[in-house]
């Protein structure tokens, strides 16, 4: 990973050079949060998830003053998604009542922004959310969970979650069907060209006015894969501008 973001330095210096001053140019970050004045920020682990791989991102939150949190799914996520979200349910209510905040801020990569999401539609938790940043999730699925099937491993080797992600699953009818964005809760999604596991791209994208972010529309040649999106600089100062209802401008430089 080092050797690769020593190769996106370089990259990413030309893609300033040539890309439009609306587009590249890195515009100043918003100035840092007072912890008592902002809500907690969640972050919900994906597929197969492990809390320690999400210490990145909970890390830079923290250093710019946020109290963030790492969920970690039940089972890694390998289960079903709605009993996922009461458990991610649980874990809201008892980060409000530790900080004493009335609503909390979710930053949710892959399946942990379809449990987040869940848990706003299904299950009342746009009362407790404030903002919902996805990275990567599969919204509306993708074509990798039904290549399984395709290859004849089965219904997804088995594993409920990925049956839920398949496209045009029961699970995914469900959760979309109505307004993807209910409630009060302001909901933003970041996505990435190179994302292996998402496929088409565009179905980490939600509708019924969220702001969707495509990395490479303001980056052209920031190279971002599905779990470099916790990790890539750029990534992150979107992220950051998303939790603070500021305009979508991202550092294409950061590291």
């Amino acid at each position: 990973m080092l050797l690769r973001k020593t190769a996106l330095v370089v990259s990413v210096a030309v893609a300033a050079l040539i890309a439009s001053a609306g587009t590249a140019t890195a515009a100043p970050a918003p100035a840092a949060p007072t912890a008592a004045a902002v809500n907690p920020v969640i972050v919900v682990g994906g597929l197969s998830g492990v809390a320690v791989a999400y210490e990145p991102i909970a890390a830079r939150l923290r250093a710019d003053g946020y109290r963030a949190f790492i969920y970690q799914l039940p089972g890694l996520g390998l289960g079903d998604i709605p009993t996922s979200a009461r458990a991610f349910a649980t874990y809201v209510d008892q980060v409000r009542a530790s900080t004493g905040a009335s609503t909390a801020d979710v930053v949710a990569h892959s399946e942990g922004g379809l449990v987040s999401r869940y848990y706003l539609k299904r299950l009342g938790g746009t009362a407790t959310v404030g903002r919902y940043v996805s990275l990567g999730t599969p919204q509306y699925g993708t074509y990798v969970a039904n290549i399984v099937a395709f290859l004849g491993l089965g219904s997804c080797a088995g594993i409920v979650a990925c049956q839920q992600m398949t496209i045009g699953s029961a699970f995914l009818a469900d959760l979309n069907a109505g307004d993807d964005t209910t409630g009060a809760v302001r909901y933003t999604t970041i996505r990435t060209l190179q994302d292996e596991l998402v496929r088409p791209t565009g179905n980490a994208v939600v509708n019924d006015g969220a702001t969707n972010v495509l990395i490479q529309s303001y980056c052209p040649l920031r190279v971002v894969g599905h779990l470099g999106l916790v990790l890539d600089g750029t990534a992150y100062t979107i992220v950051r501008g998303a939790l603070v209802d500021g305009p979508v401008r991202p550092n294409c430089l950061a590291l």
